[in-house]
């Protein structure tokens, strides 16, 4: 233990709704928890110029994680700009990190539920990622790599300002607790200005899907806690969950007048984009986000059949570094676009989205 911080941080959030809250899983896509940490006896990374302290500090990381864990340790001055980017699309990197190349590194493991940067911003970025709307489970699961790297690595720890950071906007408990929402209806309705300044009165923030500085993409928000210096884990956990519920509750509730109000106008909308995306010979990415969005808010409003889970796993994978995984290589005959449209389009085509019972119900509603 490191001090008084780490002992309010057990304190777990206050449960506002009940784990079967309707309409989470069309919702809520993952939550992510995060920590930053710097270590007691080392330059922080903006002043690490002695390359040998640096390669230490990724030592001493990774054997302690990897022999307990299945982590691969990806030293960023030997990964390529392909591999780069490929873990950079799936989150498991920053853009700050390639800026540290010299001497970063990454630990991921097997299943990409965590990642541990070394030598970003600040000594270690660990985070944990999981799909669904848990944010105590990801917390707990963080907590105890974080303290198997304590107890071998003493943290820079203040008992007053608490975890010391290389940004003031960490200080604290280094804490960034986040959970990735899909809400189309709302931002239909235009009310996600009026969301962000509220969320942001109560110190949390709206963001696009990729984090700071990022756009909305396919309806895609990550709602986040502001502050780490003051209130306590526990209290940060309780923040965040609180607002995920309440936005929860909002965007099934103008689902709901959609369908009321204008089955008609949404079930074009939504067989519209899939018929773009079956059908295109070029498709970009912003194209992909905005037409998938309505194709997801389809199947969510169960005018079409399908999986949101694969059609989010769809989305990670047209990004062009996936793509290069995918086709063993960059494409060469039309580029990224001729081959995300034909990908997208042979994997929609499988799925079924349109069956006899859903055109049915694409614009009566079900009696009963």
């Amino acid at each position: 233990m490191t001090g008084g911080l780490r002992d309010e941080r057990r304190a777990r959030p206050g449960k506002e709704i009940p784990p079967a809250l309707p309409g989470v899983d069309s919702v809520a896509v993952s939550t992510r928890i995060r920590l930053a940490r710097n270590f007691k006896d080392y330059p922080f990374p903006n002043r690490l110029t002695d390359p040998a302290l640096a390669q230490e500090i990724v030592h001493l990381v990774s054997e302690e994680l990897r022999d307990v864990e299945s982590f691969r340790l990806y030293r960023m001055s030997n990964v390529g700009e392909e591999t780069a980017q490929f873990l950079r699309e799936r989150n498991l990197i920053s853009q700050d990190l390639l800026k540290n190349r010299a001497i970063s590194a990454v630990l991921v493991l097997e299943d990409e539920s965590v990642s541990v940067m070394i030598n970003e911003e600040d000594h270690i970025r660990e985070q944990y990622f999981m799909k669904g709307f848990d944010l105590e489970t990801a917390y707990e699961r963080l907590s105890g790599i974080d303290d198997l790297i304590a107890s071998a690595i003493p943290f820079a720890y203040d008992r007053q300002l608490g975890y010391l950071t290389a940004c003031p906007t960490n200080l604290g408990t280094g804490l960034r607790a986040s959970v990735m929402l899909f809400l189309p209806a709302a931002a239909r309705a235009g009310l996600m200005r009026g969301i962000a300044e509220e969320l942001s009165r109560d110190g949390l923030t709206v963001r696009g899907a990729y984090g700071e500085g990022s756009g909305a993409e396919g309806a895609l928000y990550q709602i986040s806690n502001e502050r780490t210096l003051g209130p306590s884990e526990g209290e940060i956990l309780g923040a965040v969950e609180s607002a995920v519920c309440r936005l929860i509750r909002t965007e099934r509730e103008e689902r709901a007048r959609l369908l009321r109000e204008d089955r008609a106008g949404i079930a074009d909308v939504v067989l519209r984009s899939l018929g773009i995306l079956t059908n295109c010979v070029r498709l970009t990415m912003r194209e992909f986000m905005r037409y998938m969005a309505n194709v997801k808010l389809g199947v969510a409003l169960g005018l079409l059949s399908g999986s949101l889970e694969e059609l989010d796993g769809l989305i990670m994978n047209v990004r062009p570094a996936n793509i290069d995984q995918l086709n063993g290589g960059p494409p060469e005959e039309g580029g990224y676009d001729i081959f995300r449209a034909a990908y997208v389009g042979d994997v929609l085509r499988r799925m079924e989205l349109i069956t006899e019972e859903g055109r049915a119900r694409l614009l009566d509603p079900p009696q009963g």
